[in-house]
């Protein structure tokens, strides 16, 4: 995860980005695991649990970006890229 996030950081990110952060999923709870894949790394963690649903409930619905927002948004760092 430190891999991806100095990635980013380093040549993705631009100042005015919010800080980077990374999320990792876990097929199941294993403490010891999650410890080590951890340890020391120097960014905050935050630990989590979450569960599984087919279909985003509809208080949150209006929360999220649409298919065409997202693509919108992807077409605009791209752009940006190209101009730096």
């Amino acid at each position: 995860m430190n891999f991806y996030l100095a990635v980013v950081d380093r040549q993705i990110k631009y100042p005015d980005d919010n800080p980077t952060i990374g999320i990792i999923l876990c097929k199941t709870k294993n403490k010891v695991i999650a410890e080590y894949a951890l340890s020391d790394i120097q960014k905050p963690v935050g630990v989590a649990s979450y569960q599984f649903t087919t279909s985003l409930p509809e208080s949150l619905q209006d929360k999220l970006p649409n298919i065409t927002e997202l693509e919108a948004s992807l077409q605009e760092v791209d752009e940006r890229r190209e101009e730096a």
